[in-house]
């Protein structure tokens, strides 16, 4: 039999992700972050998970009333019935004959405070105890040589009563307490960013844990209704599957053949190209023809609207309705001025999950404004990308270029993390606007390098022939020295 113990549950399916499965049990663990980072929520989730699993809770509250805790477990749809609340800071305290309260620390006696919640527990025998929170501890004990008696006092006494501990800290002691570190078996932090637009990011790091391996790093969480949500960092190195990197059409015969055969599954194709030139309207034709070869798929969109992107496609002949009624396609419209960078990789990985094995995120120049910086994108990219690569799924990240004609510039280079790059330009000749279309990269085939001009209407896609008779096609102004066809009736003079 194993000498490993079982683990406890937090109650927070993400954070027992991060643990490497929950805490272990009967020990004492740090959790702290400044006022409004959590601490609370966390914890009453912890012990509301105890209770589902027939295991007393105790919660300790030297800063908020009971009211105040139900109160905010109740706006979260939680009842704290069955679950034991001592409240240190009580009525008496405010009798002015009663000079001990939580309300004076400076005239409390510690010992007291300790006594009489170490009373508590034994009285109560619970499994798992929240203690809120260590500032007012922290008062009552005048000196930092008697706090640390006392918390390594109370962790003996948790230890000796099989008691699972979260002793909460709202870091009202700068700089951070490393006493408390030593101390506990673990130290779990809670961070709260504001931006200057959108809504505030949080993150949570495990800073230590003994005896057990955890995934380092930050991780993005959420506090919704229902309770704090946490979305761990994506490692690519922990979803590996083989692949079977087959070749899946575009729709398009004309351009299956300048990318060498179509797109291959376990790879990513990134389309670069300036807006309006025709990226998201050939991932979404890429996308149906995948879902036709029996694909499911799933378009993340940044940019455009919903109904501006289904109503555009239908009139190009791509109705995404019937495939989306049938759950075959899913539309995720994403504002990313709300979802955190972790909450998405969390969707993709559930979509990949629930057999998505075409995946289309347009586009990124959104995507990158939810970053904290350009050396995030990079990293958070090669790890969502490497994770979809050994998922065998097909991926289109679309990328819109700064400037229309001559000189176009992206944000961020992200090439070396492409296995294909399909480059949309604007060029003008014979009097018209028009589009072309080149291959500059594949890892996987042997891809044409002629430039072919394109258009989009009502039939769909249309790749024409090689612009042999043009030279300087990508820099928007090409010079034309030869007769060859355009696409389209009114393509030339002779036409």
């Amino acid at each position: 039999m194993s000498d490993v113990p079982a683990r406890v549950s937090t109650g927070i399916a993400g954070l027992d992700d991060v643990l490497g499965g929950g805490l272990t049990p009967n020990r004492l663990y740090l959790v702290e972050g400044t006022p409004g980072t959590g601490k609370t929520t966390l914890a009453l989730q912890f012990l509301i998970e105890g209770q589902a699993r027939g295991e007393q809770g105790l919660y300790i509250t030297l800063s908020e009333t009971i009211e105040e805790l139900r109160a905010g477990a109740a706006s979260h749809g939680w009842s704290l019935d069955g679950i034991a609340i001592a409240e240190s800071l009580i009525d008496d305290g405010l009798d002015p004959d009663q000079q001990q309260s939580i309300l004076h620390a400076s005239e409390m006696e510690l010992g007291e405070t300790t006594a009489r919640l170490m009373r508590e527990i034994v009285e109560r025998n619970p499994r798992r105890v929240v203690f809120d929170s260590l500032a007012e501890f922290r008062l009552l004990s005048q000196s930092p040589l008697r706090y640390r008696r006392q918390i390594l006092a109370m962790k003996q006494f948790f230890s000796s009563q099989k008691c699972t501990v979260l002793l909460l800290d709202d870091r009202t002691s700068e700089p951070t307490d490393l006493q408390l570190h030593s101390i506990a078996h673990g130290v779990i932090r809670l961070d709260q960013a504001n931006q200057e637009y959108g809504k505030e990011r949080r993150h949570l790091r495990v800073i230590k844990m003994r005896g057990t391996s955890f995934r380092g790093g930050y991780h993005d969480f959420n506090i919704e209704t229902g309770g704090v949500e946490v979305f761990p960092r994506l490692v690519a190195a922990e979803h590996r599957i083989s692949g079977s990197h087959a070749m899946v059409s575009t729709g398009s015969a004309q351009l299956d053949e300048i990318l060498g055969g179509g797109l291959s599954s376990g790879t990513n194709s990134l389309f670069l190209g300036p807006s309006g030139v025709g990226k998201t309207t050939t991932a979404v034709s890429c996308m149906v023809a995948a879902e036709r070869a029996g694909l499911k798929g799933m378009y993340y969109l940044f940019d455009e609207g919903l109904d501006t992107l289904l109503s555009r496609s239908a009139a190009l002949g791509m109705d995404l309705s019937g495939a989306m009624a049938r759950d075959r396609i899913a539309i995720q419209q994403i504002d990313p001025a709300e979802l955190s960078p972790g909450q998405f990789s969390q969707n993709v990985r559930q979509a990949v999950e629930g057999g998505c094995k075409f995946v289309v995120i347009d586009s990124l120049n959104a995507y990158l404004q939810a970053m904290p910086g350009q050396k995030f994108l990079q990293l958070r990219m090669h790890e969502l990308l490497s994770y979809l690569n050994q998922n065998d799924v097909v991926t289109i990240v679309v990328m819109g270029q700064h400037g229309i004609v001559g000189e176009v510039r992206s944000e961020v280079d992200l090439s070396y993390l492409s296995d294909t790059i399909v480059l949309f330009r604007f060029f003008e000749a014979l009097g018209a606007v028009r589009q072309a279309v080149a291959v500059v990269k594949s890892r996987t085939a042997a891809h044409e390098r002629t430039i072919r001009e394109f258009r989009l209407d009502g039939s769909g896609l249309h790749v024409g022939q090689a612009l042999y008779d043009f030279d300087g096609v990508l820099s928007g102004l090409p010079a034309y020295r030869g007769k060859g066809q355009m696409l389209g009736p009114s393509a030339s003079p002779e036409a």
